[in-house]
């Protein structure tokens, strides 16, 4: 029998689904569970209300837009990394980890010195009408700033992994810029792609210390449903807050799955070039 570096697989094992059971699965089964006691009237009441449709609404688009952010940016700063050197490099490639060694409501409150009336970005950008504290666009700048390591630290090993062969390649073959791009590099990368954004988009829902200080929390206008949530928890409305919970669990559940599905549809079609 080949012999493992980690103890054997029944201890491995059973030390994983230990700790995914305790750590991850029991509470949500304890969400889930309360959101049960609700009846489905109230249960619906809560969710129908004004207060938690916009709640969700400025949450969902603002998570959105954060995400085409990072998707456009940090597929472009993975490229850089992985492809070119200059001067610099190491301490760019450290910065990029910086959202996830900073705590968030530092950088939070970072943003909004920042992007205040009287901040450095923020003065110049009121000057030509252009807002950002207190306002949905805050809130999106908040999301990009703590998910844009995860579009990049997961494409970029892909591109280096790709090497430059295969550029060379579709060069000899008469392919020009454009077409390498799209029909050789893409494809290579969209799962990693893929998975990146959609690690972003989830981090984004639920994003709470860095928005709270920039968004400004006005019910109906900046309100997010994690601080929504919050608001129900020190009102001792339990039901309320598990009621919000678990609506967003299911979103991100959701999107998890069409994006595995994506990826799975991806790597047995496209990867073969069937399509």
């Amino acid at each position: 029998m080949r012999r493992r570096v980690i103890p054997g697989f029944g201890l491995a094992l059973g030390t994983t689904v230990l700790y995914l059971g305790a750590i991850v699965l029991l509470p949500l089964c304890a969400l889930l569970l309360k959101a049960s006691g609700i009846g489905l009237a109230e249960f619906w009441e809560i969710l129908s209300s004004p207060r938690t449709l916009s709640a969700i609404r400025v949450t969902v688009t603002m998570a959105f837009a954060a995400t085409i952010f990072n998707a456009i940016y940090g597929l472009l700063l993975a490229w850089v990394l992985a492809r070119y050197r200059f001067p610099g490099k190491r301490l760019l490639d450290a910065l990029v980890d910086v959202p996830f060694a900073l705590p968030t409501a530092v950088a939070g409150l970072a943003l909004t010195a920042l992007f205040a009336k009287n901040g450095w970005f923020g003065a110049p950008l009121d000057k030509i009408g252009i807002a950002v504290a207190y306002t949905p666009l805050g809130i999106a700048i908040a999301m990009a700033f703590t998910s844009i390591p995860f579009v990049v630290r997961t494409v970029q090993p892909v591109i280096e992994d790709l090497g430059s062969e295969v550029e060379e390649a579709g060069r000899s073959l008469g392919a020009n810029d454009f077409q390498i791009l799209w029909k050789i590099i893409f494809p290579a990368i969209f799962p990693a792609f893929l998975a990146g954004c959609s690690l972003s988009f989830a981090r984004s829902l639920g994003e709470f210390g860095a928005v709270i200080f920039i968004a400004g929390n006005q019910p109906m206008k900046t309100e997010i449903v994690a601080l929504l949530t919050y608001i129900r928890l020190e009102e001792y409305n339990y039901q309320a807050a598990a009621a919000i919970s678990t609506i967003m669990l299911l979103m991100a559940f959701a999107m998890l799955i069409v994006t595995n599905a994506v990826q799975a549809w991806h790597l047995r079609y496209v990867g073969r070039g069937e399509v």
